[in-house]
């Protein structure tokens, strides 16, 4: 027993893949294609442990065509080259069937290596990747191909699989090993969504299995939570669970559910991850509850700065009460899309000098028909406001910031209505 579990035991047909119904049940698109028996070039995208190796092979396996396995973590440009020499081959003349697992490590230089026998059908690829294919595959490669998306499988689906790799492993060990409901619902919450590393679970539980004084086997539940535990945090600073986390923090605040921002901090934070949360908790504080309570931006920094001098674990109390503060606080991006707007005024180009009342002269050249600056200083005026131009005359009129519908920028709003008001009286 040198392989893995999920190795031996890795189904042979489509109907045995655990998960992925949206697009191998009945009539659905993946199903329908590997039927029709003309195989396109295809991309499977989505975490490890879903089961887009698993689905790649047994495409491979009924293609009809000589097969080629490459990983990208280990290819390199010769073993690609061998795998186009084949291509003009008596072996390759019904065409090559290359399965590249792992496409995403391969560099741009390799992955074009292949373009011109994709193209011209000598080659078909069916490639599998963890990372987003549209950042990490050439975009060639991607326009000649389907991707299909391979989602985390649910617990209710694994809970089956688990049931039957614990099968497997009495009939590999040769005697029975008792399994309660409770391991199994365990270990197939615990996994999240990995098949694979359910799998290799059962596998590790089985063999530490306990036997009582009469022989038999059982699997103890604080077994299964050993071997399973922090396994359904799948986290990868790197990777698109970062940034799914974060995103999901950051809308979670912006959309005022506090169990929620919890939920995606307590995954942040588990995973060890003090920083990013930090990072973008000072976004929020400005992007999303910004003048609506612009103390927010305050409470948000002392309590990031606590957190950062605490370390973990103590980080996560201020960060939780910066987190339910803004949630729990009313909202407004309305300086973050004046600033926008501003900046989309200032890449197009658009401007010109700031008006001579504004600019920084003590002096006036010959060729200045009116001398001097003709500024107003707002503080020598009745409520420290004074009509007078401040952008460029090709802006004069241009508007980027509009008082949101909270109390506090409703507040302003009228503040400044009224000094107008009294001046323009």
């Amino acid at each position: 027993m040198t392989a893995p579990l999920a190795d031996r035991i890795r189904p042979q047909t489509l109907d045995e893949v655990v998960g992925q119904r949206h697009i191998l049940g009945p009539d659905k698109v993946l199903r329908r294609i590997v039927e029709s028996g003309s195989i396109p070039n295809l991309i499977f995208y989505g975490p490890s442990g879903v089961g887009k190796t698993t689905v790649a092979r047994i495409i491979a396996q009924t293609a009809g065509k000589r097969l080629f396995k490459l990983n990208g973590t280990t290819a390199s440009t010769a073993d690609i080259r061998e795998v186009v020499a084949e291509c003009d081959t008596f072996g390759g003349m019904n065409g090559v069937l290359l399965y590249l697992d792992e496409i995403q490590y391969l560099n741009k230089k390799q992955q074009q290596s292949l373009l011109e026998f994709i193209e011209n059908g000598q080659i078909t690829l069916i490639a599998s990747t963890t990372e987003n294919p549209y950042f990490y595959i050439y975009n060639a490669i991607l326009s000649r191909s389907t991707v299909f998306e391979f989602k985390p499988v649910s617990a209710e689906e694994i809970a089956p699989a688990v049931r039957r790799a614990f099968g497997a492993m009495e009939r590999e060990l040769g005697y029975s090993v008792a399994v309660s409901d409770e391991v199994v619902e365990r270990i197939a919450l615990s996994c999240g969504g990995d098949v694979r590393k359910a799998v290799n679970a059962v596998e590790l539980c089985a063999l530490a299995a306990r036997a009582d004084g009469n022989g038999n086997y059982a699997v103890a539940l604080e077994d299964a939570e050993q071997v399973s535990q922090r396994s359904a945090n799948k986290y990868d600073r790197a990777g698109d669970e970062h940034y799914d986390l974060v995103s999901a923090l950051q809308k979670s605040v912006r959309g005022s559910d506090e169990n929620a921002a919890l939920h995606y901090l307590a995954r942040l934070l588990e995973a060890g991850d003090l920083l990013s949360p930090c990072r973008r908790l000072l976004v929020m504080a400005s992007e999303d509850v910004g003048l609506a309570y612009p103390m927010a931006a305050v409470i948000v920094k002392s309590c990031v700065d606590s957190a950062l001098q605490l370390g973990l674990p103590e980080a996560r109390i201020p960060l939780a009460e910066a987190v339910v503060l803004m949630c729990t606080a009313p909202k407004s991006n309305s300086a973050n899309l004046a600033i926008d707007a501003a900046l989309a005024d200032v890449r197009a180009g658009r401007g010109g000098p700031p008006p001579r009342c504004l600019q920084n002269k003590h002096y006036d050249g010959a060729e200045v028909e009116k001398k001097g600056q003709f500024y107003r200083y707002p503080h020598d005026y009745p409520g420290h406001w004074v009509e007078q131009q401040y952008l460029p005359d090709s802006l004069r009129d241009r508007v980027y910031y509009t008082f949101g519908d909270n109390k506090t920028e409703q507040m302003a709003k009228s503040y400044r209505e009224g000094v107008q008001r009294k001046k323009e009286g």
